[in-house]
C-alpha cells in the first residue's frame, strides 16, 4: 500500500440520518477511499486511506449518530485536517467487541501486513467496552500507543466478580483470544489508562492494568464519562494528537486537566464533594467564583445553602 501524506477531503452529511441510511452512507465513503467490512450481525469497520499515521478508534454506532459533532465517527476529523488515515471499527450493541468476526478481522489485518504501513498508530477508544476494544486490540500492532479512557480489564467472573456491571456483556467469554485487556497491551509503547479515582469500579479495573509502559491517568470527579468531559473541556483533540506525535505524558495531561476548572459539570461535582468532605467555606467561594462567571442556577442555589443566616432578635 503506497500512502502519501495528505488530508483527505470529507464531505459527507451524516445528520438526521435513520441508522441504515447513516450507515450506507459511511460504508460508501469508506469504499470510496479505503474499505468498508461488515464483521458479523454485531460490528463493521471502514477503513480511510491517507497519510502514514493511523488512528485506529472504537466507537458505539448509536453513540456515534446521537452525540458525536455533526454525527460523524471521531477519527473523520483527523483525517480532514492532519491527514491520517483512519480505521474505524463500530459496535451496533454494547459487545465489548468480542465475536469472532473481528477476532478474525485483525487477525488478517496482521497476516497481511496492514499495521507495517504505518509509522506512528494510536489505538482510541472511550466506556462502554470500546476502550476495552482498544486496549485488548492494540496487541495486533506492537509498538503503538493506546489511549483507554475508563477501559474495563475484563468482565470474566473468576478476575472480575466483583464488578456487578454489564450483566449482558458479561455473557460473552473474555477468555478467548485478544481477552485480558491488560495483558493485551503488553506489545504497546505506551498505554494511557484513564479514569475517575472516585468511581471505585473504574477505578479497580485501571489497576489491573500494571505494566511498565502503562501510564494511569487519574480524573478526579469527572465521572464515567470522561470522553465527553474532555470535549467539553476542549482538550480530547488535544490528547489524541499529542499521542500520535508522541509527546503524551503524564505530566502534559496533567496540565491539559486543569482546564477542569472552567466545566460547570466537573465544577458542581467538586461542589458538592466539599460540602459532603466538611469543606463549606471552600465549596462557598468557589460557587461565588462560577457565579461571577456566569454559571448561576445550581451555584446560585448552593450559595444560599452555605451562606450562614443571621438570628434576627426583635
Amino acid at each position: 500500500m503506497s500512502m502519501n501524506d495528505r488530508q483527505l477531503a470529507i464531505d459527507i452529511n451524516l445528520t438526521d440520518l435513520s441508522a441504515n441510511d447513516w450507515l450506507g452512507r459511511i460504508d460508501d465513503f469508506c469504499e470510496d477511499h479505503g474499505f468498508f467490512e461488515q464483521l458479523g450481525r454485531e460490528h463493521c469497520a471502514g477503513f480511510l486511506e491517507a497519510g502514514n499515521k493511523l488512528l485506529v478508534t472504537f466507537e458505539n454506532a448509536q453513540f456515534v449518530r446521537e452525540n458525536n459533532l455533526d454525527a460523524e465517527p471521531r477519527g473523520f476529523a483527523y483525517t480532514r485536517h492532519e491527514g491520517w488515515s483512519l480505521l474505524s471499527l463500530f459496535s451496533f450493541k454494547e459487545s465489548w467487541f468480542r465475536d469472532h468476526h473481528v477476532y478474525a478481522f485483525f487477525d488478517r489485518l496482521v497476516d497481511d501486513g496492514f499495521f507495517d504501513d504505518f509509522e506512528k498508530i494510536v489505538f482510541h477508544g472511550a466506556g462502554g467496552g470500546a476502550s476495552y476494544a482498544a486496549a485488548a486490540y492494540s496487541v495486533t500492532a506492537p509498538g503503538a500507543t493506546v489511549i483507554a479512557l475508563r477501559p474495563q480489564a475484563t468482565l470474566d467472573a473468576e478476575l472480575a466478580g466483583w464488578d456487578p456491571r454489564y450483566k449482558h456483556a458479561r455473557k460473552k467469554d473474555f477468555n478467548e483470544r485478544y481477552g485480558y485487556a491488560p495483558e493485551m497491551t503488553d506489545g504497546a509503547d505506551k498505554a494511557f489508562i484513564a479514569f475517575d479515582p472516585f468511581q471505585r469500579l473504574d477505578a479497580c479495573h485501571a489497576a489491573l492494568f500494571r505494566r511498565p509502559q502503562v501510564i494511569a491517568l487519574p480524573c478526579p470527579l469527572l465521572g464515567d464519562d470522561l470522553d465527553q468531559a474532555f470535549d467539553r473541556m476542549g482538550i480530547h483533540d488535544v490528547i489524541i494528537k499529542l499521542a500520535m506525535d508522541d509527546i503524551l505524558d503524564r505530566r502534559r495531561f496533567t496540565r491539559l486537566l486543569r482546564a477542569r476548572r472552567y466545566d460547570p459539570t466537573y465544577v458542581r461535582s467538586l461542589v458538592r464533594r466539599l460540602i459532603v468532605t466538611g469543606h463549606p467555606r471552600l465549596a462557598l467561594i468557589i460557587c461565588e467564583y462560577m457565579i461571577r462567571r456566569g454559571h448561576k442556577a445550581f451555584f446560585i442555589d448552593k450559595r444560599e445553602e452555605l451562606t450562614p443566616t443571621e438570628d434576627i432578635h426583635t
